[in-house]
């Protein structure tokens, strides 16, 4: 039978000048740097219920819901910036349709009646979907407050902050201090990308972006490690090699793994993305976006940075052996 593996057709030995092309890398990663942070303090980012406050409906409608006039009925109604999301049936509670859950962000309190806006929004909401699709049952509906929002903001902000510094901790105990702080500069790179990307196109940041962020700095340190390890090794094995032919081969030499993992990961986010529904999209979003941004950084930012940096072939990156 003929080999039609992909394997086949990537190069046994090859010999891209990754390390010639750092300084054109290096700008163009300035420019995102500094482009992403112009978008989120102009245009900051579309928070989420989770971090804004706000409040959320559940209701069945009977049959299986039709989203889009779900949406235009709540736009119309006053609340532009909700979100209608398609919600599977519990197989527990015997339900054989999809129902849909409503977010409604926070709105300001009205003291002419008494009553939060949340209460005045949800009734709003409830009243306009009545009279376009008729009556339904109201599943659940709950209220997040903005102390509660504020506290989620901090903590997800906390939980990257504490991920980055494990990082740091981490590769400096395995490697040296180089290679840590090549690590963490290269995670931040991919976070503030991705923060700029979603203050860029509006998509709705929540928990699950959050989420979706710490998978993606545990992605990119798995992808920067392969490649740090082989630098490791080949400081071992060419002592005499400079250090920028070294770092080249060690990113030839781990090539075919890095585009083989990133075509499979994205092939199962594509999936995601377009079967998913609207309530993992931006998710599967912020996930295939950190896939690209995560293999550019491992090669273009986290190896250069070395040579930045200053590396010495130390107790951690070479030792006695054979020359090249």
């Amino acid at each position: 039978m003929k080999d039609i593996s992909l394997v086949r057709l990537l190069p046994v030995e090859p010999k891209v000048p990754f390390i010639s092309l750092r300084l054109v890398a290096a700008v163009l990663s300035v420019l995102a740097l500094i482009a992403s942070v112009f978008l989120f303090t102009t245009r900051g980012l579309n928070y989420g219920i989770d971090f804004t406050g706000g409040t959320v409906i559940e209701i069945d409608t009977g049959s299986a819901p039709d989203l889009d006039k779900i949406r235009v009925t709540v736009a119309e109604a006053g609340f532009p910036g909700a979100t209608v999301q398609n919600i599977a049936p519990d197989q527990a509670t015997g339900v054989d349709h999809d129902y849909v859950r409503v977010g409604i962000p926070l709105q300001i309190e009205t003291e002419e009646t008494g009553a939060t806006a949340q209460q005045l929004a949800m009734q709003k909401t409830t009243d306009a979907l009545r009279a376009e699709i008729g009556d339904f049952e109201i599943r659940n509906q709950e209220s997040v407050g903005s102390q509660v929002s504020g506290e989620l903001r901090r903590k997800g902000l906390m939980a990257v902050g504490i991920a980055l510094f494990m990082v740091l901790a981490y590769i400096w105990f395995r490697f040296e201090w180089q290679f840590g702080l090549g690590a963490v500069i290269a995670l931040f790179h991919d976070v503030i990308l991705t923060i700029g990307v979603f203050s860029l196109t509006q998509l709705e940041f929540n928990l699950s972006i959050i989420a979706a962020i710490l998978t993606i700095v545990g992605y990119s340190l798995n992808d920067t490690v392969i490649v740090y390890d082989r630098i490791r090794e080949n400081l071992r094995k060419f002592k005499k090699m400079p250090l920028p032919d070294v770092l080249n081969l060690s990113i030839n030499d781990t090539l075919s793994r890095t585009i083989l993992t990133s075509m499979t990961t994205l092939l199962a986010l594509l999936a995601l993305y377009i079967l998913g529904g609207a309530g993992l999209r931006g998710f599967s979003f912020a996930m295939i976006w950190g896939v690209f941004v995560g293999t550019y950084s491992s090669i273009f930012v986290a190896s250069p940075l070395l040579m930045l940096l200053k590396l010495k072939r130390g107790a951690n990156t070479g030792a006695p052996s054979e020359d090249a």
